[in-house]
């Protein structure tokens, strides 16, 4: 499908970061001038399972009326969520349309997040979530719970936004040679989103780090409009990039995602998992 018919997608949910998502996903439908789509998903999911469980062995006439009421509870709440759906949206949509979106456009769907994002994929060209949902909005340590596993499951460009908006002025890209960050840096070239930003290119704890950032920054020469400063840092790789983001003020890091197959992450380690958990700034995952 051609980009042009993509959308930006912000997936907004009424948590605390709900705001921030609908912020950054208005800044890069304008950047890279694409329309901007606001989703709230209601899963029922919860309400059935409960029906199931609570039904038990209780005499035919009780269990009738218990069905009963737990089916009306159900369409109450079904009622309430669809309201409250429809009240964030409409919130949303505002802000988006404060912010300089002529014409956000909405979307109120039945199901799960991540069935829903996996069908509709091809029509994305960037989706933004907030690191947490409800369950977690007032644990900093932590990240939704399906996220990982919502990124995993979709090939598209995610910005994760972990606080309150703020327009990047520069952005950082965590470059080692690899097939990933090699795809992320092709990505970053062939996009408008950066151009005018500053990009720190930045290689962690690699002996060629300074011919590998040389050939990385001649790449990102072609694209143009874009100033580029290069550092070869030493240390843990995640620790020397939160320090260097730190120091050098940085408002969103870019990098590949899950290089690597499950098995190898579950034995060793996900970098990305890393990241993502301790990340404050925008986070672009690029796959």
């Amino acid at each position: 499908m051609n980009d042009n018919n993509k959308k930006v997608l912000a997936c907004i949910d009424g948590a605390a970061l709900s705001g921030a998502v609908g912020d950054y996903a208005a800044w890069l439908a304008g950047r890279v001038e694409v329309p901007l789509k606001l989703l709230n998903t209601i899963d029922h999911h919860h309400e059935m399972a409960a029906k199931t469980d609570l039904s038990g062995n209780i005499g035919l006439n009780s269990r009738e009326h218990l069905l009963e009421d737990m089916t009306t509870l159900e369409q109450q709440q079904s009622k309430a969520r669809l309201q409250q759906g429809k009240a964030i949206l409409a919130t949303a949509k505002q802000r988006a349309i404060d912010a300089g979106i002529a014409e956000p456009l909405t979307c109120l769907q039945h199901g799960g997040l991540i069935e829903t994002l996996v069908e509709i994929q091809d029509n994305i060209r960037v989706l933004v979530i907030g690191a947490r949902g409800k369950i977690h909005q007032d644990r900093s340590d932590q990240i939704g719970a399906k996220l990982e596993a919502m990124i995993r499951s979709l090939h598209l460009p995610v910005l994760v936004v972990y606080g309150e908006f703020k327009t990047p002025q520069n952005f950082m890209i965590a470059y080692d040679g690899s097939e990933g960050s090699e795809k992320a840096l092709t990505m970053v070239v062939s996009s408008p989103l950066y151009k005018g930003l500053v990009c720190h290119l930045v290689c962690v704890g690699k002996k060629d780090a300074n011919t590998l950032l040389e050939t990385a920054a001649n790449k990102l020469k072609t694209a143009g409009g874009i100033e580029i400063i290069s550092a070869s840092l030493t240390g843990k790789a995640e620790q020397a990039l939160y320090d260097y983001q730190s120091q050098q003020s940085i408002d969103m890091m870019v990098m590949g995602a899950f290089s690597h197959s499950r098995l190898h992450d579950i034995l060793v380690g996900s970098f990305t998992h890393k990241m993502l958990i301790n990340s404050k700034k925008p986070l672009l995952l690029l796959r």
